[in-house]
């Protein structure tokens, strides 16, 4: 009883000092002990953020494993001396395009020579049973293995819808696991699943088992993303909290451009996922270095493990911890026992008033951002070209935008960044339509939308570990990830709407775009992390459309309920 009463509400936002837009705010107890940033920090938060680079790669590997080849019926064994062209000419209907799907009706034992003098008066084709696909750019690939083509071709966008809808629910379950059994436990656990599935995938001899294989990889490769990022964000403080939010996804584009490398040169789609798995396991080691988030065990009222780690952290970086570090803790509480050791629950998210908007509107921020992010990426990756080198630069686009996120969130808090460049990504998409499809101004105008909703990606993980408390700050992170992820399964088919109008896929990322910057707006700012619903509903400034000046939420006692 003792123990839960020591735990309070720590208030571990950013100072005034650091952010112009927030109200003064109690001094963070933890942070003050062991200090905001030094080489305790530096090195775990390091190690956390290389965790996105196989995650990335297996998130990104589908591009290169299901690549599209060309391909074409298999030459007959008795024809074996003709050449591509005589094939193709032989084997379909005069005067259409070659169709690799079918062929002439043919006794194909028969001579060339004759052949080619019955072939006149025969339209009637049948179905190709077997082909052979051109290799040069992509080597062996999964198309090719398991003939994912003519009537088996939407088999492939299954194969990368599957894995988003793993992605998620990882998502969400791996919050409920991070939230209840702490950061460490989910993170290192998803490790191990990620190294198994991983080898899984590559030995795999059906494509069936690939499927459920690769749904389960998606699931743990984000639960490795989002647990790496809560757990860096609460081992920082003041204005590192901005800092290395926004790094903590640096390696991201360098994923994108070490796979592009990576799948040039393994050439087989084996290949390329055996080396894409093994890195991880380095990041096992990780279990004897990585401790366990301070700030959790404080929430879940184990002071003396906390203590402990507080006084290794306090060690590295040449600091002495308040010899009554402990009674400042106590003293930190603004409610006792409020939500102590309680065990989180989904429901929780819809607890009160104010969680339940930040939950709402957090759902429609994540869809569109994911939408538009990734429908752009796919965008791009189809504006022709070698898909290596457009792999390259879709990276290295990415980098000016997180390098200059770090000063708009540092200058401008997070609400109004992440309004502007989301809603200015809706809007450059909007303006494509008036220009043809392929021009350089449409592909221009992408690539504003592209460096707008980048930003926009890197902003929304640390605007929304802010919103949410301690205790549920993984579960509201990854059950926002889960219209994420729907907006990621639909992505596969986006492009098949032009069939219908072909200005309808950039429509639609322009109007939900705009519809997500929009609803930014319905959100407070923050003033950075809150350990729970008490401190949360009480020291979040609100800022309205209308209302430019921060109110704290204390004044609103009178929708407000108690958490119980």
């Amino acid at each position: 009883a003792s123990n839960n009463n020591t735990v309070g509400i720590l208030n571990v936002a950013v100072s005034t000092q650091t952010d112009p837009y927030t109200p003064d705010v109690p001094e963070d107890v933890i942070n003050s002990a062991i200090g905001d940033f030094g080489k305790w920090q530096f090195q775990l938060t390091l190690f956390l953020s290389l965790l996105n680079i196989p995650c990335t790669w297996h998130i990104f590997a589908l591009t290169f494993q299901g690549a599209s080849q060309d391909f074409w019926c298999t030459i007959p064994a008795s024809l074996s001396t003709l050449t591509l062209d005589q094939w193709k000419n032989l084997s379909s209907i005069s005067g259409v395009p070659y169709n690799p799907c079918n062929i002439l009706d043919l006794d194909y034992s028969l001579p060339y020579s004759t052949l080619l003098n019955i072939r006149r008066d025969v339209t009637a084709v049948r179905p190709c049973l077997q082909w052979t696909y051109d290799s040069s750019s992509f080597g062996h690939t999964i198309i090719s293995e398991w003939d994912l083509v003519c009537s088996n071709s939407s088999l492939e966008s299954l194969a990368e819808m599957v894995f988003l809808l793993g992605v998620a629910f990882g998502g969400f379950f791996s919050g409920l696991v991070s939230d209840k059994f702490g950061r460490k436990k989910a993170l290192m656990g998803s490790l191990v699943f990620q190294l198994v599935l991983g080898v899984l995938v590559a030995i795999s001899p059906w494509f069936e088992l690939y499927l459920v294989v690769r749904f389960f990889l998606g699931f743990f490769c984000v639960s490795i993303v989002f647990s790496g990022f809560v757990l860096c964000m609460e081992l920082v403080g003041g204005k590192w909290l901005t800092i290395m939010g926004v790094m903590y996804l640096f390696p991201v584009p360098v994923g994108y451009i070490a796979i592009s490398g990576i799948a040039y040169y393994s050439h087989n789609w084996r290949l390329l996922q055996w080396v894409i798995t093994i890195p991880t396991i380095f990041f096992l080691t990780l279990w004897w270095i990585m401790p366990e988030s301070p700030r959790w065990l404080v929430s879940m009222g184990r002071n003396k493990e906390a203590m402990k780690i507080l006084g290794d952290a306090a060690k590295f970086n040449s600091r002495k911890l308040p010899l009554n570090l402990e009674k400042l803790l106590k003293e930190s509480v603004l409610s006792t026992n409020q939500d102590v050791g309680k065990k989180v629950q989904v429901m929780d998210l819809w607890r009160t008033p104010l969680i339940r908007l930040i939950s709402f509107v957090q759902y429609i921020i994540w869809f569109s951002v994911y939408l538009v992010y990734y429908g752009l990426v796919l965008n791009l990756s189809n504006i022709g070209g070698d898909v290596y080198l457009n792999t390259i630069i879709s990276g290295i686009v990415e980098f000016p935008a997180i390098v200059i996120s770090i000063f708009i969130l540092l200058k401008m808090g997070r609400r109004r960044p992440l309004c502007l460049t989301t809603l200015g990504a809706g809007l450059a998409c909007l303006m494509t339509l008036g220009f043809a499809p392929g021009s350089f101004i449409t592909i221009s105008l992408a690539m504003v939308g592209k460096f707008a909703i980048s930003s926009s990606n890197v902003i929304i993980p640390i605007y929304t570990a802010e919103l949410f408390p301690t205790k549920m700050r993984n579960l509201g992170v990854g059950a926002s990830s889960v219209p994420a992820g729907v907006a990621l399964i639909l992505i596969p088919y986006l492009w098949h709407m032009q069939s219908i109008n072909i200005h309808f896929p950039m429509g639609l990322l322009g109007v939900v775009g705009v519809l997500g910057g929009l609803s930014v707006l319905l959100l407070p700012d923050t003033t950075g992390l809150a350990d729970n619903l008490h401190q949360l509903e009480n020291d979040v400034p609100i800022q309205t459309p209308l209302v430019s000046t921060p109110i704290k939420r204390r004044k609103l006692n009178l929708w407000r309920k108690p958490y119980a």
